[in-house]
């Protein structure tokens, strides 16, 4: 039986191009659902308080239990409503950022030299450091990873997550996958009573079958996933977005509703 969902956000959830931009049958999935006791867990690329707009926004009539933030941060509701760390994971994730950014320091520069030579894409910084990248397109990105993928192996732990035209850097360790993972130790639920839902590379760790058993991907999807998610065993909606994850939960219905 399933007793968390693990979903993404943007592209999964939330399709920007279509109106309404979430099918109002996941609404009402979700609903019923929470009512039978199976929880939900934001897994995204988006910052936190980027999460509580976006619930805004879209008008969500539940929240989720959990959140999993810029693709590796754990967090639960507190008694006081607000979004707490969850356990020391978000602790060690920053100690393990903050020391690989260090040993990172040539790579970085060597990166930003690479950019200089005429690649389309500009650096993120957070203060002074910088944590990624932005594309001109997703054809310049694909070239830029081809550099990445090859210049990171210098440092050993030093990983990027891609969504799109963006690039965010990263310790190996610490993805939607490992956080999905360390959630799943936290509440007791094993990894046959998860199921993960994803649309782009940033979320290949959460669906390649290792720590959600039932995994899917909507019709969107890049073909990154779909290949990740049909060697997983996973269902493959013909659906777009929310439209798929509802497809692909009926798929499931037997195992959602016990």
């Amino acid at each position: 039986m399933i007793r968390l969902l693990s979903t993404d956000f943007d592209g999964t959830l939330v399709d920007h191009y279509a109106e309404p931009p979430v099918d109002p049958a996941l609404f009402s999935m979700l609903e019923e659902l929470r009512a039978r006791g199976v929880h939900w867990a934001i897994n995204t690329g988006r910052d936190l308080h980027f999460v509580d707009d976006g619930l805004r926004e879209f008008h969500f009539p539940v929240e989720p239990d959990f959140v999993v933030t810029a693709e590796r941060e754990v967090f639960h509701r507190g008694s006081d409503g607000r979004w707490q760390d969850f356990g020391d994971w978000n602790r060690r994730c920053y100690a393990e950022h903050d020391s690989l950014f260090e040993s990172a320091s040539d790579l970085l520069r060597d990166i930003l030299a690479f950019l200089e030579t005429g690649a389309q894409a500009e650096p993120i910084y957070e203060g002074k450091r910088m944590v990624g990248l932005a594309a001109s397109s997703e054809q310049e990105m694909d070239k830029i990873c081809v550099f990445l993928e090859e210049e990171r192996r210098r440092v050993p732990g030093f990983a990027y997550m891609r969504n799109t035209i963006w690039v965010r850097f990263c310790h190996e360790a610490y993805s939607k996958g490992t956080a999905l993972s360390e959630l799943a130790r936290l509440t007791g639920i094993s990894r046959d009573e998860i199921f993960a839902a994803g649309d782009h590379y940033n979320d290949l760790p959460m669906l390649d079958g290792s720590c959600a058993k039932w995994v899917t991907c909507p019709s969107n999807a890049v073909p990154a996933v779909k290949e990740v998610v049909r060697l997983a065993g996973g269902y493959q909606a013909r659906g777009r977005c929310s439209t798929g994850v509802v497809e692909a939960l009926e798929h499931f219905g037997a195992l959602v509703r016990g």
